[in-house]
């Protein structure tokens, strides 16, 4: 794994000037991504803030060839890229000889829990060579922040409103990662924005690994979580360490978690710091709060129980 000083010193591939949100978990996580990859790279990107924030015409926070992609479609999109260049290098008539290049998708969280969802799988049934990025905030951030089947329960969207009817999202958030290991991919993680190390180290071994590989990011959304824009990588960090977003990969079909918080910490610390989930400490609603811990703590026995062990 590249050190820290190696990653630095490599070209910015990802510049700035862009028009994400100050304190947007995404920015560093497409910078370190892309210096991780170890080899050129072609990207595509679904509809959504990264899309809109890097690239309003004329400008392109983009060093690397891009494309852009439907809301539903980048998984289908970077499939046909990799297909093309499969041809292309069989036939002995790619540009510049015969280089490794490396495919890359990035989607948040509604464009692939939810829309991107039939792509997405299609994609990996099929064994395309590539790397999936999910980059999860929580919501649709881009088009007002409404709830995604990847918001956490009790949340309050603009869809999923806190008032006197619910206390926010009333569903479980779907749980992704194991959806995608499901397909018997060769390679799936999750990691978080604030871990750069354990964050590389999983970018390095999902381009490095052939056949289709994913990694769901979680993604601080100051906008739409209500934080403060500088506290954006402690937030990221305290839902790690609540294991409310837990660090794992699931390789060859082996799970192995890659961080275990030394104290775990309950996740109201978690929940208090977020303007999204503030109505839960008014009136009574202990209840969803201990759901939330509760669905937590299953969870990460479950993860515990499979640390090291083939799923």
């Amino acid at each position: 794994m590249a050190t820290l000083k190696e990653l630095a010193k490599q070209e910015e591939l990802f510049t700035g000037g862009h028009r994400l949100c100050a304190g947007c978990g995404v920015p560093p996580i497409v910078r370190l991504l892309l210096r991780s990859a170890g080899a050129p790279v072609v990207a595509t990107t679904a509809t959504g803030c990264l899309e809109v924030g890097t690239t309003i015409y004329p400008y392109t926070s983009w060093k690397i060839p891009w494309i852009h992609s439907a809301f539903e479609n980048a998984a289908a999109t970077i499939s046909g890229i990799e297909s093309a260049y499969k041809a292309l290098r069989k036939k002995g008539r790619l540009p510049g000889g015969d280089k490794d290049i490396k495919f890359v998708a990035f989607g948040g969280d509604g464009g692939t829990y939810d829309i991107g969802l039939q792509a997405l799988s299609g994609a990996l049934e099929r064994g395309h060579n590539f790397l999936y990025v999910c980059y999860d905030n929580g919501a649709y951030m881009n088009t007002g922040i409404q709830r995604s089947s990847a918001t956490p329960l009790g949340s309050a969207t603009t869809t999923s409103p806190a008032g006197e009817l619910q206390a926010g999202k009333i569903e479980r958030r779907k749980d992704l990662t194991r959806i995608v290991a499901a397909h018997n991919v060769p390679y799936a993680a999750q990691a978080s924005a604030n871990n750069w190390r354990d964050l590389s180290k999983k970018a390095e071994k999902a381009f490095s690994t052939e056949g289709p590989t994913f990694l769901n990011i979680l993604s601080p959304c100051p906008l739409g979580w209500y934080t403060k824009p500088e506290d954006s990588m402690e937030v990221a960090k305290l839902a790690v360490d609540t294991c409310f977003w837990p660090l794992y990969e699931v390789e060859n079909g082996v799970l192995k978690l890659t961080y275990k918080p030394k104290e775990k910490k309950p996740v109201i610390d978690w929940l208090k710091i977020q303007g999204r989930f503030k109505h839960l400490f008014r009136g009574d609603h202990k209840e969803i709060i201990d759901e939330i811990q509760k669905n937590i703590d299953e969870q990460w026995q479950w993860l515990l129980d499979l640390d090291g062990k083939h799923i």
